[in-house]
C-alpha cells in the first residue's frame, strides 16, 4: 500500500497542510453540491474540484473525506447541514494523522528520502492505489481516494485510474484535485460530477491568514490579501519573512523611478540565476505588475497620453517574462532591463 503522507515539494512552511486546515471559506456551493448528493443518496462515485491553484481544492477534498469517513453506516444516510466533523470525533483525528483506513491520497512521490520527487504520478503509483478498493472497508462505510493533483497524471497513470472509475466499487468515492480540468481524459471528465472553484474573496483570504496566525500585523495581512490574486497560496508565499524582504526592497526601488540605483538592483539580481533564487524572481515579478496596475489606477483620470507608458511596458514586461520561462534565459539580465523600460515608462508618463 502506498505511503499515505509522501514527501512533496509543494508544502509552504508557513501555511497548513490542506487536511490541517479547519478553515473553508468561498466554497459554499461546492458544499451545498456535495451535500445535496450524500442527502439525496445520490452520491457521485468521482468527483472532480477544478479551479485555480490557492483557492481550497485540496482543503474541500480532506473536508468531504472527513465527512464521508464519520459516517460509517455503508449508504444509510445520516442528514446533514453541513460538512464540518468535529476535530475530536475519531475519523477526524484519522485523517489529521494520516491513519484512517479507509482514505487514500494518490499524488507524486519519491522513492526514497533521497532521491528527487518526479514530475509526474507513475502508472505503478496509480496501480498500486487502485488496489486499495479491492479491499473491505475497515468499517463498513465509504472507502475515500484522494488524487492530489490529477494534474500531475500522465496517460498511462490516467488509463490505471479510469478503470477504476469505469467500474466503481461499491461505497468507494475517488476526489481528484486540478487546475486545469481541460488536461485530463476526456473519458475521465464525462465520467466525474465536476465542482468548480473560482477565485478567493481578499477578505477571505485575510480571515484565513488570520487564523493561521502568521500575518505578522493587520496592515500586512491585508496588503497580502489584496495583491494574492484571489489565491490564499500565493498570500502565504507573500508573508514569508525573505518574499517579504526581496518584496520590500523591489518597492524601495520602484519608488525612486524614473530615478533608481542602478548597483542595487544588480545587487538584487545577483542571485535570480541559482536554483534558490527564482522564488526571489517571481516575488519581484509579482511586486512589479502590482506596481504597475496601481499606478494605472491612480492615473486613471490624467488621460490615455500619461497612462499609455504604463500599459506599453506592462505587454512589454509580459511577454519578456514568458519568454524567459520558455526558453530559461537569463533572469538577471531581464532585471536589469526591466527597471530601464520603467524608468523610461515613467519619465514618458510624467512629461505626458
Amino acid at each position: 500500500m502506498l505511503p499515505l503522507d509522501p514527501t512533496t515539494d509543494d508544502r509552504l512552511p508557513n501555511a497548513p497542510h490542506p487536511r490541517e486546515s479547519r478553515l473553508m471559506l468561498g466554497a459554499e456551493k461546492a458544499e451545498q453540491s456535495f451535500l445535496e448528493a450524500y442527502n439525496t443518496g445520490r452520491m457521485h462515485h468521482a468527483w472532480i474540484f477544478a479551479g485555480p491553484e490557492g483557492v481550497g481544492k485540496a482543503t474541500f477534498a480532506y473536508r468531504a473525506a472527513r465527512f464521508l469517513l464519520s459516517r460509517p453506516q455503508g449508504l444509510a444516510i445520516q442528514p446533514a447541514d453541513t460538512l464540518d466533523v468535529p476535530a475530536d470525533a475519531p475519523a477526524a483525528r484519522q485523517v489529521l494523522a494520516m491513519s484512517h483506513p479507509d482514505l487514500f491520497v494518490l499524488r507524486r512521490q519519491a522513492e526514497s528520502e533521497k532521491k528527487a520527487i518526479p514530475t509526474i504520478i507513475n502508472v505503478d503509483l496509480a496501480r498500486d492505489a487502485m488496489k486499495v478498493f479491492t479491499s473491505t472497508s475497515g468499517a463498513d462505510g465509504w472507502r475515500v481516494m484522494i488524487v492530489d493533483r490529477a494534474d500531475d497524471l500522465n496517460r498511462n497513470s490516467s488509463n490505471a485510474l479510469l478503470k477504476t472509475i469505469e467500474e466503481p466499487p461499491p461505497r468507494s468515492v475517488i476526489l481528484m484535485v486540478t487546475q486545469a480540468v481541460g488536461r485530463l481524459l476526456p473519458t475521465i471528465r464525462s465520467r466525474c460530477r465536476v465542482l468548480p472553484f473560482s477565485e478567493l474573496r481578499s477578505s477571505d483570504i485575510e480571515e484565513i491568514l488570520r487564523h493561521s496566525g502568521q500575518a505578522p500585523d493587520e496592515a500586512v495581512n491585508r496588503h497580502a490579501a489584496q495583491t494574492a490574486h484571489g489565491s490564499a497560496r500565493l498570500a502565504f508565499q507573500r508573508l514569508n519573512e525573505r518574499t517579504l524582504a526581496v518584496g520590500d526592497h523591489v518597492r524601495q526601488l520602484l519608488a525612486q523611478l524614473p530615478d533608481y540605483s542602478h548597483s542595487d538592483v544588480m545587487s538584487m539580481s545577483d542571485g535570480f540565476g541559482r536554483k534558490e533564487g527564482r522564488a526571489d524572481f517571481d516575488v519581484m515579478r509579482d511586486t512589479v505588475f502590482d506596481w504597475l496596475s496601481e499606478q494605472i489606477r491612480q492615473r486613471a483620470g490624467e488621460g490615455p497620453r500619461s497612462l499609455a507608458p504604463f500599459a506599453e511596458v506592462w505587454e512589454k514586461i509580459d511577454r519578456a517574462m514568458r519568454d524567459v520561462d520558455a526558453y530559461n534565459l537569463d533572469r538577471r539580465a531581464f532585471a536589469l532591463t526591466l527597471f530601464v523600460d520603467l524608468a523610461a515608462a515613467m519619465r514618458r508618463s510624467l512629461a505626458a
